[in-house]
C-alpha cells in the first residue's frame, strides 16, 4: 500500500531528493489575521508569519502547505501544515525555535519527520470543526474574539434535530460560497454533535471535506432554527434546494475552529485533545 501510493502520489506533491519533510502541528487565534493563505497585498496572514518564524530557524525560506485553509478571523487549534528543508534540526529546536520567533497568537505545538510522500492537505481523509456559540444577552467582555455572541435564546433540542438531516453524503451547494473552489458539492459529513456548557453552545462536524464557509453557513441555519423563526424541517429544504441564496446568512467567523485532521494509519502524528482550550474541560465534547 505504501509503495502504490508513493508511485500514485503527483511528483510535484513530493519532498525533493535531499530534502526532509517536516509535518508541524499549530494553533492560532486568527482573529487578527486575513486568513491563512499568503496574499501578494501583503496583509497580515498566519502562512507568511508562520514561514517567516520558520525560515529563522532554518536560516533559509520556509514554504508551507495547510490542512485546511482558513478564512480571516477563523481559528484553529489542530491545523496540519509541512514543509520541506535541508536544514538539519531537532525536532525540539523547530518547535521551539518557531515559537520565539512567533507573535502570541500562533503557536506550533509539535513537529514530525515525514515520508517524501505525505502531504498536509492531499492525504488527508477527514477534518473536523467546531463552532461555539455564546448564548446569553448580554456580549462578553472576555473572549468576544474566540466564540460568536447569539442574544436571543436558542433552543438546543430544536438545533440538534435539525442537525441530523444534513448528516451523511448530500449536495452542499446550498451551503458553499458563491467564491469556492471545490470541484465537487458532494461532502460526507460523518457526525454533527450539538452540545450545551452553561451559556455555550458548541457544533461539532466532522467530514471527509468542507467547502468554502460550510460550516459557517450550517451554523447559521442551525441558529436561526434554535430561534424558532424557522421550523426544523427547514436545514433539510435548504439541503436540498441545491441553491445559496436559501440558506439565510452566513455565520461569523470568530466561532469556529478546526480542531482536527486526520490522515491513514501509515501517516501516524502526535496526539493532543481536541480543543478550543477553554472547552477542554468539558469531557462530555467527546474525542
Amino acid at each position: 500500500m505504501d509503495h502504490l501510493d508513493i508511485i500514485e502520489t503527483p511528483l510535484a506533491e513530493l519532498a525533493p531528493v535531499g530534502f526532509k519533510r517536516i509535518a508541524l502541528g499549530v494553533e492560532y487565534k486568527g482573529s487578527r489575521y486575513r486568513g491563512w493563505q499568503r496574499q501578494a497585498s501583503g496583509v497580515l496572514t498566519v502562512q507568511q508569519t508562520l514561514e517567516e518564524a520558520l525560515a529563522k530557524v532554518a536560516d533559509s525560506p520556509v514554504s508551507l502547505m495547510c490542512a485546511g485553509r482558513t478564512d480571516a478571523g477563523v481559528h484553529a487549534c489542530g491545523q496540519v501544515v509541512h514543509f520541506d528543508t535541508q536544514a538539519e534540526r531537532s525536532l525540539k529546536a523547530w518547535v521551539m525555535g518557531a515559537n520565539i520567533n512567533l507573535p502570541h497568537d500562533v503557536s506550533v505545538t509539535w513537529a514530525q519527520v515525514m515520508p517524501a510522500h505525505f502531504h498536509a492537505r492531499f492525504k488527508a481523509i477527514a477534518r473536523r470543526y467546531r463552532y461555539v456559540i455564546y448564548n446569553d444577552q448580554i456580549r462578553p467582555a472576555h473572549i468576544n474574539e474566540e466564540i460568536t455572541w447569539n442574544h436571543r435564546p436558542l433552543d438546543v433540542e430544536r438545533m440538534r434535530a435539525a442537525a441530523q438531516s444534513l448528516v451523511g453524503t448530500h449536495d452542499f451547494s446550498a451551503f458553499r460560497a458563491g467564491q469556492c473552489q471545490a470541484k465537487s458539492p458532494i461532502k460526507q459529513i460523518h457526525h454533527l454533535r450539538v452540545s450545551q456548557h452553561g451559556k455555550m453552545i458548541v457544533l461539532d462536524i466532522r467530514a471527509n471535506a468542507f467547502l468554502h464557509h460550510m460550516v459557517r453557513n450550517i451554523a447559521g441555519v442551525l441558529m436561526t432554527i434554535g430561534t424558532g423563526e424557522r421550523p426544523i424541517e427547514w436545514a433539510a429544504e435548504v439541503l436540498e434546494s441545491r441553491v445559496r441564496r436559501t440558506g439565510g446568512v452566513t455565520a461569523h467567523p470568530y466561532g469556529l475552529y478546526l480542531v482536527q485532521v486526520e490522515y491513514r494509519d501509515e501517516f501516524p502524528l502526535p496526539e493532543r485533545f481536541i480543543g478550543p482550550h477553554f472547552l477542554t474541560g468539558f469531557s462530555e465534547l467527546g474525542g
